[in-house]
């Protein structure tokens, strides 16, 4: 049937468009339990650095966004990338608007995973856990180091509603630029702010050759202590 799905006329040099005929054979080094920090954040910082040193050369673009996904009070799942603003062993902290989809899923089932797909260098972390809003002063000041456009907007846009129009929105921001001007302090929106995923659980994944993959996960084991587990590719 690859006449049928225009592969057969594919002209010379172009590439498959059959989502089956794309395979990459991923030849990295590998991922042991010796390779790896006590905790799972300080595994993540040595991840998350390699991922920024990426940058670089062009591999990776923006190795802070990554999907989260959340579910409703029915457990219907939805998803979306957001960019990382920070983590410590606290957990790992994102912003949003609370009446956005996400913000309301998480106001009724506060659990979340997240996943960074860093795919040029061949690995992904995936983080599981449950979810807390950041303090009212870790929000003022992550919102106050906003560029001035990005902290309109977070008043103009009704995240995750229905829009009569573009123009609409625009004309809303419009109206919040006049009243408060560049330069100008912008107050946090009361339905604006940060949320934390406590981990439960952070699992390491590296592409290796033949689909024989390396995953490590780190498991929360009491308070504070952390069970590694290897898990099948």
């Amino acid at each position: 049937m690859a006449g049928a799905t225009g592969e057969a006329a594919r002209r010379p040099g172009e590439q498959a468009t059959d989502p089956a005929a794309m395979r990459r054979q991923y030849r990295a080094a590998g991922l042991t339990e010796a390779d790896l920090a006590a905790d799972p954040y300080e595994q993540f910082a040595r991840w998350f650095a390699d991922a920024v040193r990426a940058t670089g050369s062009g591999l990776i673009t923006e190795p802070n966004a990554m999907v989260v996904s959340t579910a409703d009070a029915e457990g219907v799942p939805s998803s979306r990338t957001v960019l990382l603003k920070g983590y410590d062993p606290r957990g790992f902290v994102f912003f949003s608007n609370f009446t956005s989809r996400k913000g309301r899923e998480l106001t009724v089932n506060p659990r979340a995973s997240l996943l960074f797909p860093w795919h040029p260098i061949a690995r992904q972390v995936v983080v599981g856990g449950t979810v807390e809003r950041v303090s009212a002063e870790e929000t003022a000041a992550y919102f106050n180091s906003r560029p001035h456009g990005s902290r309109i907007t977070a008043w103009a846009s009704a995240q995750s509603t229905v829009v009569t129009s573009r123009e609409s929105l625009e004309q809303r921001y419009a109206e919040l630029a006049a009243r408060w001007p560049e330069g100008t302090e912008v107050p946090v929106p009361p339905h604006w702010g940060g949320f934390r995923v406590v981990a439960r659980t952070v699992e390491f994944w590296q592409g290796r050759e033949n689909r024989l993959h390396d995953r490590l996960r780190y498991a929360r084991s009491g308070e504070s202590g952390w069970a590694v587990e290897r898990l099948a590719p």
